[in-house]
């Protein structure tokens, strides 16, 4: 119950920092997302637009972000679960073929698919020990170059988001290529923009950077969401422990008044056969 109440306590004050950086990211994220895909329409002959590029899907990466310790609740399985339903729903004709790949970004996730025997692209462990923009930026890098170079013809992350303390919800996200935006219902074009100083160099320089930003946003999503689920467990198994001890208690209680009435009715039953 010690262990378990301090635990809490520690997953509570990270948590607070956890969701400020959050917070603070969503908004300048999901715009610049926004932005991006209404700019990047009709860039293929432009230098970057070989990440709006759509492409006949031959191989698919999914990148599984987790956590590298459990006693978070289902945090961990519900994104195992999740992938799990992919490869047998969307991704069934590629998995059989063996065509899908998970970038696994913490330990849970590496060990759950390598046990089932699922391809593992890479295992990413150290990412959370000083989670920043630059470490983020390193591996967003390498699955853009892969994704460049043709290795991959489809990228998706999968993480959860945390929406309060108690509730992470699982998103899937389209990482690669860019999706164009969806029109609004009624709108027959997307938004206009006035570039400076041109739209080529603007692409070629924000493509890069709002991919690096989407997926520094989904791991800060997903450590806000581990405290939060951390926090919650610890506390309901706080709660049992104080619940089993005073049910022991209880118990215990019991037994010590029936060891001491059965040693009174003793010494009055030996008492009484002096007597006689």
């Amino acid at each position: 119950m010690q262990i378990t109440s301090a635990m809490k306590m520690v997953s509570a004050a990270k948590l607070k920092r956890a969701q400020d950086a959050v917070t603070q990211m969503r908004p300048y994220a999901e715009k610049l997302q926004e932005i991006l895909s209404n700019v990047s329409g009709g860039s293929d002959d432009i230098e970057g637009g070989v990440f709006s590029k759509l492409r006949p899907v031959k191989k698919v990466l999914i990148i599984a972000v987790t956590s590298n310790r459990g006693l978070c609740g289902g945090f961990n399985s519900s994104i195992s679960k999740h992938i799990l339903t992919l490869l047998k729903g969307e991704y069934a004709e590629w998995n059989a073929q063996g065509n899908v790949e998970i970038l696994c970004i913490g330990k849970k996730a590496g060990d759950f698919f390598k046990t089932r025997n699922i391809p593992v692209a890479a295992v990413k462990t150290d990412i959370f020990n000083a989670l920043n923009f630059n470490n983020s930026s390193a591996i967003a890098l390498e699955v853009m170059a892969d994704f460049a170079s043709g290795k991959y013809d489809e990228v998706k992350l999968v993480y959860n988001t945390f929406k309060n303390a108690a509730t992470q919800v699982v998103q899937t996200e389209a990482f690669l290529p860019i999706q164009p935006s969806a029109l609004a219902a009624g709108q027959t074009t997307t938004k206009d923009y006035l570039f400076e100083p041109s739209k080529e160099e603007i692409i070629v320089n924000l493509i890069p950077k709002s991919l690096k930003t989407q997926f520094y946003k989904a791991l800060l999503d997903s450590m806000a969401g581990e405290h939060g689920a951390r926090m919650t467990s610890m506390h309901k198994a706080t709660d049992n422990a104080k619940q089993m001890a005073k049910d022991l208690t209880l118990q215990y209680n019991k037994a010590r008044q029936a060891a001491i009435t059965n040693e009174i009715l003793e010494i009055v039953g030996g008492a009484e056969a002096l007597n006689n």
